[in-house]
């Protein structure tokens, strides 16, 4: 009798963390309808946990059925931050230094998919680096800009439908988000968010392809 309970107790909590999952971004969507102050910190590392039901395809692409991976079931640092990022439904402007992640990489090209429109900058360093999401991005059809500047493009920021401000010590790579001591706060402040908006636009002119001179005389 164990044997055939096992594996339906496994699909009935995959199911259950699925719809936990859906309500997640249904909430936080109501919430940025209604008005409400959206105040939230996540501190890491985050213990590995399964993050299938929230990137599951919409329609017509694989569904978010039952999940045997051994991973816990259950709601960690990144699962939050993941559903923020994927509660965006216009634009999503983001300022990374080091991007290796493949989850966070893989809510990015779901957004595209949704046509979100996505900006990225980073830094020229870091994104050649094995590891770095960033090439999969770029021939996705994302928009990427990059420094060429003799310091780093070591911001670490994202703002969401030009409402939603994410920023703090967090890179968006496996080792920070799994091994580090980091923080993220997560707030919809109008006035600063639009500061922060200021600077990513001031940021994506400068680093117009077109000033680039790495391959002037």
């Amino acid at each position: 009798m164990r044997g055939g309970w096992a594996p339906a107790w496994r699909t009935l909590l995959a199911v259950g963390v699925g719809v936990a999952a859906e309500a997640l971004a249904g909430w936080l969507l109501r919430r940025r309808r209604e008005g409400s102050a959206l105040r939230e910190a996540l501190f890491f590392p985050s213990r590995a946990t399964c993050v299938e039901a929230l990137l599951a395809e919409e329609g017509g692409g694989p569904s978010p059925g039952p999940c045997d991976c051994p991973l816990p079931h259950q709601e960690s640092p990144l699962s939050r931050l993941l559903a923020h990022l994927l509660a965006a439904r216009r634009s999503l402007d983001l300022c990374v230094f080091a991007f290796s992640n493949p989850q966070l990489r893989r809510a990015l090209l779901l957004l595209h998919r949704r046509r979100v429109h996505i900006r990225v900058v980073t830094d020229a360093d870091y994104m050649a680096l094995r590891g770095s999401q960033i090439g999969i991005l770029r021939k996705a059809g994302i928009q990427v800009r990059h420094d060429q500047e003799t310091g780093y493009m070591h911001n670490k920021f994202v703002i969401i439908d030009k409402k939603v401000l994410i920023t703090g010590s967090l890179n968006w790579t496996t080792q920070a988000i799994q091994n580090n001591r980091e923080n993220v706060i997560i707030i919809d402040d109008k006035k600063i968010v639009d500061v922060f908006l200021a600077e990513f636009e001031k940021i994506w002119e400068d680093f117009d392809p077109t000033n680039y001179t790495f391959f002037t005389n």
